[in-house]
C-alpha cells in the first residue's frame, strides 16, 4: 500500500474506530447496569401504550394500510416485486465493529440521478427514478439507461416519494398544531407542579449527551480534508428541509428480509422482542432533524391447508356459530374468550413484522414494538432518529420496506465531484506548441489540494463503485459513463503528482520551472 493510501485508510478509519469504541463502551456500561434484568416494552395489546407513545415517542406517526390509495399499493408493490425478480436487490459488504461482513438483507439504492447514500463505510449508487417526462440519460447508442419494466418501477417508487413528501408535511403540522395545544393547556397550571427530579435528571443527562456528540463533531471536522460523505452533520447555515417547507426524500433505500433465507437472526438483547431482522440503529449520513418515511409490503404467505379434513371445517363453522336465545353465557365463559381473543392478539403480533423503537442509551423508559401490517407505513419526524434507536423485529413471511430518507447531498453527488476534477485539472496547463503539459502552480497548498482531490476520487468513488457499484450496470448503465470519465480524470491527475514527487527532493523554491507531466 502506498503512503499516501496508507493515509487516507488509517484517517477514515480513525473516525470510525472512535465511533465504534464510543458505541462499545455505552453498551457496556448499559449492559453493567441492566444487570439480568430485561427492560419492559410496551404493544398495541398492552395497556398504557397509547400513553408511553405520546409521551416518549411523539416523533413516530403510523399511516396504515388502508389509507392510502389501492392504486398507489398495486403500482409499489409491483414495483418491489419487479427489482427482486431481476435480481437488483443485492447484499452489501459493509463494516461493522471492525470487520467486514455482508448483510443478512438485500438491498439497492433509488433515487436522484447522480446521488449516493453512504452508511457502513460503504457507498450506494442511485438506480435513478424516473419522473414523469423524464427519459432519462441514454447510451451511446440512444438506448435509455434502463429497460421499460424497470423504468416503470422506478417510477411507481417515485410516486410513492411524491405521496410521502406532501403526507409527512401535513402529518408534522397537524403534530404541531396538536402539540401547541397541549403547551397552552399545561402552562395554565399551577406553577411549581411540573417539574419531577427524574425530568431534571433526564434533561440533565440529555444536555450532557449533546455536548458529548458536539465535540466528537468538532474533532471529526478537524481531522476530515474533505473525503466524501464521513461527517455525520456537516456545517451549514440553511435549514433542515423539515423545517424550510415541503419535505424533499431524495432516495429510498430499498430492502428485502426472507427469514426463512437469514439463518443467523438473533435475539433482541434488552426487551425480549424477539428475532431482530436489523439491529438496534440510527440511520446515519441525513439531514439533521429530516424525516424518515418507510413504506412496508409483507409478501403473502401460503394458506396452511395441511391435515384439515371437511369434517374439521364443519365443527371449526359450528363452533363459530351465534348462541340462541336462551343459552346463558356464564361470568367466567366470557372472562375465558376475552383472555383467548389477547392471547390471540399477541400470537398475531408476534408473527407480523414490527418496528422497535426505544430511548437511545436508557433502561428506564419503556420500549415501544410496533406491529406493522402488509402495505402500512410510519414516519420518524422531528428529532426521533438523532435521540432514539430502531430495529426491525422478524415476522413470518418475507417482506420489502421502502425507507425513503433525505441523504447529505454536500459531498455525495456526481456533481460536486466532478466539480472537484474540475477543480484539480485546473492546475494542469498545456503547451499548444510542444504538445506538453505541465503543473500551473507549485505553491505547496495548491499541490496539496490536488492530492486531497486524487485520494477523494480513489477511495470514496472509484473503488467503491468497482468494487459495489458496478454490480448495477447489468440493470441500469446511468453510472457508466460518468465513472469511466471519473476515471481518466483520476489517470490525469497521477500523471500530474507523479512528476511533482520526483522531483520534490530538487526543488528549492516554488520560483523554478514547474516539472513537466509525462
Amino acid at each position: 500500500m502506498k503512503p499516501r493510501q496508507r493515509k487516507q485508510y488509517f484517517r477514515n478509519m480513525k473516525r470510525s474506530d472512535d465511533s465504534e469504541r464510543e458505541k462499545r463502551r455505552k453498551r457496556r456500561r448499559l449492559l453493567q447496569e441492566l444487570g439480568e434484568q430485561r427492560i419492559p416494552y410496551l404493544s398495541p395489546t398492552d395497556p398504557g401504550f397509547q400513553e408511553l407513545w405520546d409521551s416518549s415517542y411523539a416523533g413516530l406517526a403510523l399511516r396504515q394500510s388502508g389509507t392510502l390509495p389501492d392504486a398507489l399499493h398495486e403500482k409499489v408493490q409491483s414495483a418491489l416485486i419487479t427489482l427482486q425478480r431481476r435480481g437488483c436487490l443485492l447484499r452489501d459488504l459493509v463494516r461493522v465493529r471492525d470487520r467486514d461482513v455482508f448483510t443478512a438483507v438485500l438491498r439497492a439504492l433509488v433515487g436522484q440521478p447522480g446521488y449516493t447514500y453512504r452508511y457502513l463505510d460503504t457507498r450506494l449508487f442511485t438506480i435513478p427514478w424516473h419522473c414523469e417526462g423524464e427519459e432519462g440519460q441514454k447510451d451511446e447508442k440512444e438506448k435509455p439507461c434502463c429497460d421499460s419494466d424497470l423504468r416503470d418501477a422506478c417510477k411507481a417508487l417515485w410516486e410513492l416519494n411524491q405521496f410521502f413528501c406532501s403526507d409527512v408535511k401535513q402529518q408534522t403540522n397537524a403534530r404541531g398544531v396538536k402539540r401547541s395545544h397541549s403547551d397552552t393547556e399545561n402552562s395554565e397550571d399551577t406553577p411549581g407542579e411540573g417539574t419531577c427530579e427524574e425530568s431534571v435528571k433526564d434533561r440533565l443527562l440529555e444536555k450532557q449527551e449533546k455536548e458529548e456528540k458536539e465535540e466528537e463533531e468538532e474533532e471529526e471536522e478537524e481531522e476530515d480534508s474533505g473525503q466524501g460523505c464521513s461527517h455525520s452533520s456537516p456545517p451549514s447555515s440553511a435549514p433542515p428541509p423539515a423545517l424550510a417547507g415541503l419535505v424533499q426524500f431524495n432516495v429510498t433505500l430499498i430492502n428485502y428480509m426472507d427469514p426463512t433465507a437469514m439463518t443467523q437472526l438473533k435475539e433482541e438483547p434488552y426487551y425480549g422482542m424477539g428475532k431482530m431482522a436489523v439491529g438496534w440503529h440510527h440511520d446515519e449520513n441525513l439531514v439533521p432533524l429530516s424525516p424518515v418515511a418507510v413504506y412496508s409490503y409483507s409478501c403473502p404467505a401460503e394458506p396452511k391447508n395441511e391435515g384439515v379434513t371437511e369434517k374439521d371445517s364443519e365443527e371449526k363453522s359450528k363452533e363459530k356459530e351465534p348462541e340462541t336465545e336462551g343459552e346463558g353465557t356464564s361470568k367466567e365463559e366470557l372472562k375465558e374468550e376475552g383472555e383467548g381473543s389477547v392471547k390471540e392478539e399477541v400470537e398475531k403480533e408476534k408473527v407480523c413484522w414490527r418496528v422497535g423503537l426505544k430511548v437511545a442509551w436508557d433502561i428506564h423508559t419503556p420500549g415501544l414494538a410496533l406491529p406493522l401490517q402488509s402495505g402500512d407505513c410510519y414516519y420518524m419526524t422531528d428529532d426521533l432518529n438523532r435521540t432514539h434507536q430502531h430495529c426491525v423485529l422478524a415476522g413470518d413471511t418475507a417482506r420489502f420496506s421502502s425507507t425513503h430518507r433525505v441523504v447529505q447531498c454536500c459531498t455525495g453527488t456526481l456533481d460536486y465531484i466532478q466539480k472537484r476534477c474540475s477543480e484539480a485539472l485546473e492546475n494542469l496547463h498545456t503547451d499548444p506548441e510542444k504538445n506538453t503539459k505541465s503543473l500551473s502552480s507549485l505553491l505547496p497548498s495548491t499541490l496539496q489540494c490536488i492530492e486531497d482531490i486524487h485520494n477523494e476520487v480513489e477511495f470514496e468513488w472509484l473503488r467503491q463503485y468497482w468494487f459495489q457499484g458496478r454490480r448495477y450496470a447489468r440493470f441500469c448503465s446511468w453510472w457508466t459513463k460518468p465513472m469511466e470519465q471519473m476515471e481518466k480524470d483520476w489517470k490525469e491527475m497521477e500523471r500530474m503528482m507523479t512528476p511533482v514527487c520526483r522531483a520534490a527532493s530538487g526543488l528549492s523554491d516554488a520560483g523554478q520551472d514547474a516539472p513537466e507531466v509525462i
